[in-house]
Parts: structure tokens; sequence; C-alpha cells
């Protein structure tokens, strides 16, 4: 059967009992690399919050910002760091549940921090978000307060403005930028 088939079909949580997981079709994820379904993990990646906000799932996050996983993820992976033992408890509680089909390292293409070369874990975090529409006419006010030479220029820069879709204010990086 194709992927086709499975869409808007369910299956069960293979770690979180109780928890039912809807097969989602998601458009980075093609036929030659599987069934062009995707489980999803809305608060790390911007491919799975953008599938995850089309469908009106959760942004859970069960990693905290030193990269280990929290109370929500279950007593068995709790405090256990996501890159290392934490991978290997995932593997033997799929392996207990008989959910594991196959094992195989796998190299992942992590980006990496500048400064201390390690894998960094894209995860969502608390943001202080504000109402998009009163920040976008804020900003265009504002900006048409500006001198900008040429003056075409701040037609432009009110479309762009304009077609903004997420407005998020942010200090995470105090310590600059590479």
């Amino acid at each position: 059967f194709s992927g086709a088939d499975l869409v808007d079909g369910s299956c069960a949580h293979p770690t979180i009992p109780g928890r039912v997981s809807p097969l989602l079709p998601a458009n980075h994820v093609t036929m030659t690399k599987g069934t062009g379904l995707v489980h999803t993990a809305p608060a790390h990646g911007m491919e799975d919050y953008s599938v995850a906000s089309h469908h009106q799932l959760p942004t859970d996050c069960l990693v905290d910002e030193s990269g280990y996983f929290t109370e929500a993820a279950g007593p068995e992976l709790q405090n256990k760091n996501v890159l290392e033992e934490g991978n290997e408890a995932v593997i033997k509680m799929l392996q207990a549940a008989g959910s594991l089909l196959k094992e195989e390292k796998y190299v992942h293409s992590y980006p990496y921090d500048w400064r201390t070369k390690k894998p960094m874990i894209i995860r969502a975090s608390k943001q202080w978000f504000v109402n998009t529409a009163d920040v976008k006419a804020a900003a265009q006010d504002v900006l048409k307060k500006v001198k900008v030479i040429p003056t075409s220029a701040v037609n432009r820069m009110l479309e762009m403005l304009d077609r903004r879709t997420f407005w998020c204010i942010s200090r995470q990086r105090c310590w600059g930028v590479p």
C-alpha cells in the first residue's frame, strides 16, 4: 500500500502509553525517502512546526535548555541527555515495547555551535509573543516617519512588513553573535 492509504490514520505512541499520534502528510518528506508521512516533533524544527501548526497540534517540548529530557518525557527519560544516554534509553524502550523495526547507526546533520563545535538541539522555548497586527501597524507607522533614500524603497519595506506572519521578541543570545 502507499503512504496515501495511511493519511488521516493514527498510531499508538511508542513510548508514551495512552497517547495517540496522527499520521500526517508533509511536503518535506518525499516518496523516495519514505511514505510521504511524517512523525513530527513540533518543538524541534521549522518543518515539523509548520506541519504541526497546519494540523493544530501542540508544540510540547520535552527537552530543557541544557539538552536533557524533562519530567514530561516520562520517568525513564527524565534527566537523561538527549544526544547521549537518552538516545540509548529510547532505543531500549522501543525494544521493550516491541516497536523497534530496525536499528542502525546514522550520522545526523545537526547544526553545530560555532564556539563549542558541539551539535545543537533546535527546541522551542518560551517567548514573548505579541499581537502581530499591533506590531505590524506600529512598525509601519514608525517606518513612515523615517527618511529613506531612495523614497521608492519605503513601499518595498512596508510590503515586506505586511507579509510577515510571525513576530517574536527574544533576548536569548545575550552573549552576541559570531
